[in-house]
């Protein structure tokens, strides 16, 4: 499909959000607003919500239900605790679904990462670094950029900044030697 037939590329759909992220809790936030800053970064809106698997059941599946006709094509979805919120979401839309392991207090997001690897046949969730809400969001806009070249290219850009940043740390390391690199670097950070 040409991108300019596309229902991505049409004035409605970009009266709408393409991307929602979800989370169970608040607590999730702080994990996936890279995301969500990468997307509007990108010129994409993005709905958020807070929808527990376990604590508002029938409000998840209301919306993961209606999300397709809501005009949403990717959806991102934390996974702490107990980890249903994507497998869950994934099972009831046929959109893309996007989990982020939440690091744990007690267990560091690993049993969040197992959960989202673990689904059965039939019921795909893609699933990025535990605390790894800004490859979310880049993941959901390159899915995005398969049907739109301006987001295909707002995600080529982004590359080529990171390209552009580690020639130039490269240029600088070489040029002023390592501990005055790091002492910039340390300055900097600060």
């Amino acid at each position: 499909m040409d991108s300019a037939s596309s229902p991505l590329h049409s004035a409605k759909a970009e009266l709408k959000p393409l991307v929602a992220v979800v989370m169970g809790s608040d607590s999730d936030l702080e994990t996936l607003k890279p995301a969500i800053d990468i997307l509007q970064e990108f010129g994409l809106k993005v709905q958020v919500r807070i929808l527990s698997a376990h604590r508002t059941p029938l409000e998840m599946v209301n919306f993961a239900k209606a999300a397709e006709t809501q005009g949403l094509k990717v959806i991102i979805a934390g996974a702490g605790g107990a980890a249903h919120l994507p497998g869950m979401i994934a099972s009831l839309t046929s959109i893309p679904v996007v989990g982020v392991p939440i690091q744990s207090k007690y267990l560091s997001g690993i049993d969040s990462m197992y959960s989202i690897l673990q689904m059965p046949s039939g019921i795909p969730v893609a699933t990025v670094a535990i605390g790894g809400g800004l490859n979310a969001g880049l993941l959901a806009a390159q899915i995005l950029g398969a049907f739109n070249n301006k987001v295909k290219q707002r995600v080529s850009d982004y590359r080529k900044s990171l390209h552009d940043q580690v020639i130039n740390k490269d240029k600088s390391l070489v040029d002023i030697g390592t501990n005055e690199f790091l002492l910039q670097k340390k300055a900097n950070n600060l």
